[in-house]
């Protein structure tokens, strides 16, 4: 310290007279010698003598080495518990080890002990639990500040309140696995009517669901009042909040765990996005636009043609619950019959509604379907498979019998999986005609004794790992000799077993 201080003194001077770039080189060597931070350096370099004392810091601890090491013992015993926990035992511990002889403190180090606060015993312990591997405590999460500065609103404070104030969530279009990069769609859901919105998400990134969420505004036929989200962290963050403050939209969250406070979304989840998009994984630029051109068909088919149930009111008695749910509707139905619906929107809607056709509407849905199975079922090889959807006039005809077909949506259908082959060379392939041979003649023999006696002539050729694969073997032949024998010839399509020798797997 006190060669700091000198350190200090000296080139007081030289940094309060020196041109810029002296001062940048004075401070680079001050803050190597001496461990400073840059900016703790500079204060002291401009007020040119240090105030503080030099010298040896006093010792401030309190409880010794042995207070320490009793502690150690007690926590051990104790089951390493954390401090706050062990401050009430320690009395009840030391007794009881004392009286059975495991234990004899001094008086000084039992006062120490007893007069310890928690928060003590686990700075004291800091060391012992590193070394003994303890798990960390846990630390919160960045967006935890930003949660508890977002108002929580579960599934019976929203009170009926007028278009504007949604639900969102984000679907994810991971497939299988959910590693690496993925599509995700972002939903949202209307209270008061139903209105439903979906856009594409190419990664989770928050000022890129800003940007997503402020195109989607432009195409509400009403304003966005209020933003209700889960606790995901792409929605927990200042970026959101910071977006929806300046936006005047009221930002609210569920409850950690509970789905049922966003259960309008929800819903939509599964009757909208995975109902039109299905399962797959929808990766990279080109399946985000063949996304985006499928919703942009699909928002104004379901919010003008598609009748949807909403809640009225609910009631339970003992187990029973008891729902009640107004007249099916569509939103736009519900959004033109609100009181509160303004004329303007009215007006917008009402020219929306005159140019759409819902037959074309569906065809176009049908072909973004179509796209999107081509994008994610392309084999890896990158080739372009050829456009099958067909035109509209030829799907026009095609609704009275597309029912005999079964499943008409292409993103429902599963993706068909090649049959899989032998991986590694048939062990047996060479003396497989000479056990079919043993086979026909002693055919009561196990698959055991066929490789007995292979290993006879062969010992060093055939372990014993080949028994799975001859039994398998074994268990084809005698499946196609007793049909033989019941029906007089092999069944439809395969060949007889001499002929399957060098194929059999």
């Amino acid at each position: 310290m006190t060669t700091r201080d000198e350190l200090v003194v000296a080139l007081a001077g030289r940094y309060a007279t020196g041109s810029r770039a002296d001062r940048g080189r004075m401070l680079d060597e001050f803050a190597a010698l001496t461990g400073h931070h840059r900016k703790h350096a500079m204060r002291l370099l401009r007020a040119g003598i240090s105030n503080r004392q030099s010298g040896p810091r006093r010792e401030r601890r309190v409880y010794n080495q042995a207070t320490r090491e009793a502690l150690i013992v007690v926590w051990e015993a104790s089951d390493r518990i954390c401090g706050k926990r062990l401050r009430p035992l320690v009395p009840i511990l030391v007794s009881a080890m004392e009286r059975h002889g495991h234990l004899q403190l001094a008086p000084e180090v039992l006062t120490g002990l007893l007069t310890m606060s928690a928060a003590t015993m686990d700075r004291a312990l800091q060391e012992a639990r590193g070394a003994t591997g303890g798990r960390p405590r846990r630390r919160s999460p960045p967006s935890a500040a930003i949660r508890r500065s977002v108002a929580v609103r579960t599934f019976s404070d929203w009170d009926d309140p007028p278009p504007g104030f949604m639900e969102a969530d984000l679907v994810a279009h991971s497939g299988p696995t959910a590693k690496g990069s993925y599509v995700q769609t972002l939903t949202l859901t209307d209270i008061a009517t139903g209105w439903t919105e979906c856009a594409p998400v190419l990664v989770r990134e928050q000022k890129l669901l800003t940007a997503v969420l402020s195109e989607m505004r432009k195409g509400l036929p009403f304003a966005l009042l209020g933003f209700d989200t889960d606790n995901d962290s792409v929605f927990m963050n200042e970026t959101v909040r910071n977006y929806c403050m300046e936006a005047g939209v009221e930002f609210t969250r569920s409850r950690p765990y509970r789905k049922n406070d966003q259960a309008w979304v929800e819903q939509k989840n599964g009757a909208v996005v995975r109902h039109t998009v299905g399962y797959r994984r929808y990766e990279g630029l080109e399946a985000a636009a063949a996304l985006a051109d499928l919703y942009r068909s699909l928002r104004l088919f379901v919010n003008f043609f598609q009748p949807s149930f909403k809640l009225a009111e609910k009631s339970r008695d003992g187990a029973k619950v008891t729902k009640r749910y107004f007249p099916p509707a569509t939103p736009h139905q519900r959004l033109i019959s609100d009181l509160r619906t303004t004329a303007a929107t009215l007006d917008r809607v009402a020219v929306v509604y005159a140019t759409l056709d819902p037959v074309q509407l569906l065809s176009a849905i049908r072909s973004g379907q179509q796209r999107l199975v081509e994008i994610a079922d392309r084999p890896v090889s990158g080739e372009r498979l050829a456009p099958t959807a067909p035109t509209l006039d030829a799907f026009l005809l095609g609704l009275r019998t597309a029912w005999q077909g079964g499943e008409v949506r292409p993103t429902s259908k599963l993706k068909e999986k090649a049959k899989r082959g032998r991986r590694r060379p048939d062990p047996l392939v060479v003396v497989t005609a000479r056990l079919y041979g043993w086979f026909e003649a002693e055919p009561w023999r196990t698959a055991r004794e066929l490789l007995e006696r292979l290993q006879d002539e062969q010992p060093e050729t055939y372990g014993a790992g080949l028994l799975r694969t001859l039994q398998r073997r074994l268990k084809d032949w005698r499946r196609d000799k007793a049909h033989e024998l019941v029906f007089g010839a092999m069944p439809t399509g395969d060949e007889p077993a001499p002929a399957r020798l060098q194929s059999v797997t």
